[in-house]
């Protein structure tokens, strides 16, 4: 790992997920720990949500109320930026006009780092790489290049005033494990993480389960990167885009 890569933090961060509650199991503690030293975070969530829950109980009002809870839990992080593209639930892909959308929003926010589902399958626990997610990933990575910073692709964005734009790095998050080279210490933001996941409340049938478990992967992180016993962590797969290491078209 470069020291471009482990000390430089950013100014403006773009994190895009598949549904409402991903971000917030995938780098929420990351996030309050940004936010808390002045990063601008932005959320874009990809699909309505809308097949999510437990409950037959107003299913047309599932939608809203997942916009809600993700609104409250953003807040909980430090971040009160959200979009969404309104995708149906279950049905994502990395279609020219999900793509379009994903390059207008980097060039909107035009972040140092942007934060993704990761497009391939985890062998290891095949609940991360729900079909949405997956689609999440590749979409985010076709229009992270050579879309975005390709001046030419999608030209009505450009005749809007969002000019191509290189972003610097990606991280991914729920990918395989073998593939993670970035463990994040989030000591001390273990609770945001928990109740910021918790705000989804349709989500969860058995609430402390879930939060027992989650500060049991946050631990495991830990140790997998190799801090110190005691600490918790998470997880992602870094890739420079446009760093000092990279040459445009190689």
């Amino acid at each position: 790992m470069s020291a471009e890569q482990r000390d430089h933090t950013p100014e403006r961060v773009l994190v895009f997920a598949a549904h409402p509650d991903d971000i917030d199991f995938g780098a929420a503690a990351t996030i309050a720990g940004w936010t808390a030293a002045g990063v601008e975070v932005s959320y874009c969530i990809l699909t309505d949500g809308d097949a999510g829950g437990f409950s037959d109980h107003d299913r047309p009002g599932v939608a809203a109320l997942r916009r809600q809870e993700q609104l409250v839990a953003a807040g909980l992080v430090g971040v009160t930026d959200v979009t969404y593209l309104g995708e149906p639930d279950g049905h994502l892909e990395a279609s020219d006009t999900v793509i379009r959308e994903i390059v207008r929003r980097m060039r909107e926010v035009r972040p140092d780092i942007v934060l993704s589902m990761h497009p391939e399958r985890a062998w290891d626990r095949i609940q991360k790489s729900h079909p949405d997610h997956l689609a999440c990933g590749e979409a985010v990575t076709r229009a992270i290049y050579p879309a975005v910073e390709n001046p030419f692709a999608y030209p009505e964005l450009a005749a809007a005033g969002l000019q191509s734009y290189k972003v610097p790095w990606l991280w991914f998050y729920g990918g395989p494990a073998h593939l993670e080279n970035r463990f994040v210490d989030v000591t001390g933001s273990e609770d945001a993480k928990v109740a910021a996941i918790t705000a989804h409340r349709s989500q969860h049938p058995d609430v402390e389960r879930m939060q027992a478990r989650v500060r049991s992967i946050l631990r495991d992180n830990a140790s997998r990167g190799g801090l110190p016993a005691g600490r918790s962590a998470e997880s992602f797969h870094v890739v420079g885009v446009n760093t000092e290491d990279t040459i445009a078209g190689f």
